[in-house]
């Protein structure tokens, strides 16, 4: 079956600008790296952001089929370019009319970056532990506190923060900052091990004063929660464009190499490992684009917005995310020890692949506490959760 265009564009981008140039993505060059730039001439530079504000507008089973696309030629290209969804979700469901045709139509117009400021030391996986606050000062809120772990911060145009309401200890705002505000400073750049042609950042904001027309409606956890459906799913997506990598790299080494005088891919134990690999990767996207559907399908309503509210977090997106994760990373393992002795250099791209892979079960939520949240939301029943 012949391939929709956009895929196509983003098949051929990977080849011109990614495909062959591993050592390169892999060495925390500068972000935004060029290549980033040069991705918005495929037309597809935030390609989900709706056609009202001057988006392709595609659908997430449409980013499904462009991460894994992605994903296939480098994992961190792939977040670097998907990430800013989970900000332009919470925007574009949860911000005013003014706060979406401006910020919106900007990002979309200049082939910008957004960036979400959520986690902190002390409250990874337990956001409603975060101390950032927020207080409102007449017709301004004021931010203060320090973040974590902010993809593309340094360089996006806008940031939501979530933050404490200051004189509410139950409330959490969302609050969309300009990235230009003052009172914002990058303290570092993470050296990650995986990942690393994506730049996470660490951030501190220091009375960093916005208009109050700049909260988004309803609690910020919530929203994050609703922001995180998207990105959980085209995360769990890079797991099955780096196994679809593995596969390949493998079958290659295993035509090149002779084992006791033998192409080594002619061995039935090498081969059968490959089956495995293929097999886990075809339910890998089934569940990729299922999940993607289920959000889709919330996200067609004339009342998705508060469709999503109700829900919160999809389980689809957490049972996705856990799977592929897990999956990508048994596949990886596996792979490294077909290399032998090779594949724990980095003479051997598969060490790269196996640093990238990781990533899937530990940012936005690790497994444990995903594991935990389906429980309490999905296997409890109703009438007996607190």
């Amino acid at each position: 079956m012949r391939q929709p265009e956009h895929v196509r564009a983003v098949q051929a981008f990977a080849r011109r600008e990614l495909v062959g140039k591993d050592a390169y993505l892999d060495s925390l060059a500068e972000a935004p790296l060029p290549l980033y730039e040069r991705f918005a001439d495929t037309g597809l530079a935030n390609w989900w952001v709706p056609k009202e504000h001057g988006g392709p507008g595609l659908s997430l089973e449409d980013g499904v089929r462009i991460v894994a696309e992605l994903a296939y030629a480098d994992a961190g290209a792939a977040f670097t370019l998907f990430i800013p969804v989970l900000t332009t979700s919470m925007v574009s469901w949860y911000g005013s009319p003014e706060l979406r045709d401006h910020y919106l139509g900007k990002l979309v117009a200049g082939n910008g970056f957004c960036a979400t400021l959520g986690s902190e030391h002390a409250a990874g996986s337990e956001l409603a532990r975060i101390t950032t606050t927020a207080r409102r000062d007449g017709d301004d809120v004021v931010l203060d506190g320090e973040k974590a772990f902010s993809t593309n911060a340094d360089f996006a145009d806008f940031l939501v923060v979530v933050a404490r309401a200051e004189h509410d200890p139950a409330g959490y705002l969302a609050v969309l900052v300009p990235r230009d505000t003052p009172g914002i400073r990058i303290d570092k750049r993470w050296d990650v091990l995986g990942l690393r042609s994506s730049a996470t950042y660490q951030v501190t904001l220091t009375d960093c004063r916005v208009p109050a027309a700049n909260v988004l409606r309803g609690n910020g956890l919530r929203l994050l929660e609703v922001g995180l459906n998207a990105s959980r799913i085209l995360i769990a997506t890079t797991a099955l464009g780096v196994a679809r990598r593995i596969r390949d790299v493998c079958l290659e080494y295993g035509r090149s190499k002779q084992v006791k005088g033998a192409i080594l891919a002619n061995n039935a134990v090498f081969a059968a490992k490959l089956g495995q690999f293929e097999m886990q990767i075809d339910v890998m996207a089934n569940q990729c684009l299922a999940a993607a559907r289920r959000y889709d399908e919330i996200a067609a309503r004339p009342d998705a917005a508060a469709e999503f509210l109700r829900v919160g977090t999809l389980k689809a997106a957490l049972t996705t995310k856990m799977f592929c994760g897990q999956t990508g990373w048994q596949i990886a393992s596996a792979a490294s020890e077909m290399f032998g002795g090779v594949g724990y250099t980095h003479d051997a791209v598969i060490g790269k692949l196996l640093r990238d892979v990781r990533y899937v079960s530990i940012v936005e939520g690790g497994d444990d506490v995903l594991r935990d949240l389906v429980f309490n939301r999905y296997v409890v029943p109703v009438s007996q959760r607190s």
